[in-house]
């Protein structure tokens, strides 16, 4: 069990995550202020190398838009522990291909707190160059943290893996954001990763989860807003 943190403001409305109040980033990441706790899912960082050596030449800037994007979190919240659940790098190989500056910016994000790489299917096994520790799951109070989502019941479960987004038309234009998909007792994080993409919360992958009502947390500019899944379009 982590320390609690009395001290640490709640300036943005909380969530109950199966007892535990939680906070929805707009910026796609889970915080739990009680116990300092930063959560993101899915950086898959050097996608677009990745991408490059099969001969499908994209942008390389990803891995740093995805670490500027989770500098300005760890900014925010001033976490004393940070996980990463799972698929942080797109491949097996993508630590290697980290250029100096990024793995610089990842010394800075560890140093002075906890930082937890949850593994996932695209980088299951440790990279020693990465720092941090190593984890399948890890489990604080009520909250278990890992990368793909169980199926049946898994109270308390936060994960990342299948990209959550919605879809909804608003205005007679039809709107598609990256989200949280959540009952209350599990949640899915929204990929935070700059190339990463997003699967409709409607698919059976996601709503099968669930087995009843659902929300979808989907992301804006200063905060997130609140809509039944049942409300969402498909793609």
């Amino acid at each position: 069990m982590l320390a609690r943190s009395d001290s640490v403001p709640l300036p943005v409305p909380c969530v109950s995550l199966h007892g535990a109040d939680v906070v929805l980033d707009c910026a796609g990441a889970l915080v739990w202020p009680e116990q300092r706790l930063l959560v993101v899912a899915d950086l898959h960082l050097e996608k677009a190398s990745a991408f490059a050596r099969r001969g499908q030449m994209l942008p390389p800037y990803d891995t740093h838009e995805t670490l500027n994007r989770l500098e300005d979190l760890v900014r925010r919240w001033s976490p004393a522990h940070l996980v990463a659940l799972g698929d942080s790098l797109h491949d097996r190989r993508g630590a290697e291909r980290l250029d100096p500056l990024a793995l610089e910016r990842l010394r800075h994000l560890q140093a002075g707190r906890t930082f937890v790489w949850i593994a996932g299917n695209h980088d299951p096994d440790p990279s020693p160059v990465l720092g941090g520790e190593w984890a399948r799951e890890w489990r604080v109070g009520p909250l278990v943290f890992r990368h793909e989502p169980r199926a049946g019941d898994a109270d308390g479960e936060v994960a990342g893996h299948l990209h959550p987004a919605a879809r909804l038309a608003v205005r007679g234009q039809s709107i598609r954001r990256r989200c949280f998909a959540t009952d209350g007792r599990r949640i899915v994080l929204p990929a935070l990763g700059a190339l990463a993409g997003g699967l409709n919360v409607r698919n059976p992958a996601v709503a099968g989860l669930f087995g009843g009502a659902f929300e979808a947390h989907m992301l804006g500019r200063e905060r997130t807003f609140r809509v039944a899944a049942r409300a969402c379009l498909m793609d």
